[in-house]
């Protein structure tokens, strides 16, 4: 299969992180738990979440929703290596959802909800397989289905779901995201 090279969704997700710093980009359903998750890790220093590994340039929610797009919700973490290594980020992914569900979370059913690890580095990759294989020993005959790929080019989604459940969702309920606070994650629209 022949790579287009003409669409910007399909190259690399090549943005700069401070210096010092990296990014990770993890798809594990609805990104508005996800992305509170990892806000709550010592050594991460910023969430966004977005839209990723789809084959059309610049999707908003709507279209991303339609399944047409390919494009998994993601959230992209900027984290301090020295503070945070790559595998906490990794233990926070693998706790926070079902790897075993092809295309869906709970009720969240669509592409745009599969598991996914996407990697900015070769030691990322590695460290990602080593964990899937992990895991996967952990459940057994529960196959494990999520994707591990580079990254692609990160389209950050619309402001309202930025920081979405630390800022109150629809309800204006706020939910905590301070550094160790590990309250349960309440997901709502």
């Amino acid at each position: 299969m022949a790579i287009d090279t003409t669409n910007s969704a399909l190259e690399l997700d090549l943005v700069n992180p401070e210096p010092g710093h990296e990014f990770a980009q993890f798809g594990a359903g609805c990104f508005w738990g996800v992305e509170l998750a990892f806000q709550r890790v010592l050594g991460v220093l910023k969430t966004e979440v977005g839209y990723s590994q789809g084959h059309v340039p610049d999707p908003n929610y709507k279209l991303v929703c339609s399944g047409t797009t390919n494009h998994v919700e993601v959230v992209r973490v900027q984290f301090d290596p020295q503070v945070c290594p790559y595998t906490n980020l990794l233990s926070v992914f693998w706790g926070r959802h079902d790897p075993t569900t092809v295309n869906r979370q709970g009720g969240d059913v669509g592409t745009q909800y599969r598991s996914g690890i996407y990697y900015y580095n070769e030691t990322q990759a590695r460290l990602a397989r080593e964990s899937m294989e992990a895991k996967q020993l952990e459940l057994k005959e529960n196959k494990i289905v999520t994707e591990i790929l580079p990254a692609n080019r990160f389209y950050r989604a619309e402001e309202y779901h930025q920081q979405y459940l630390e800022k109150g969702g629809r309800r204006g309920l706020k939910q905590s995201a301070d550094k160790g606070c590990n309250d349960p994650i309440r997901c709502y629209g």
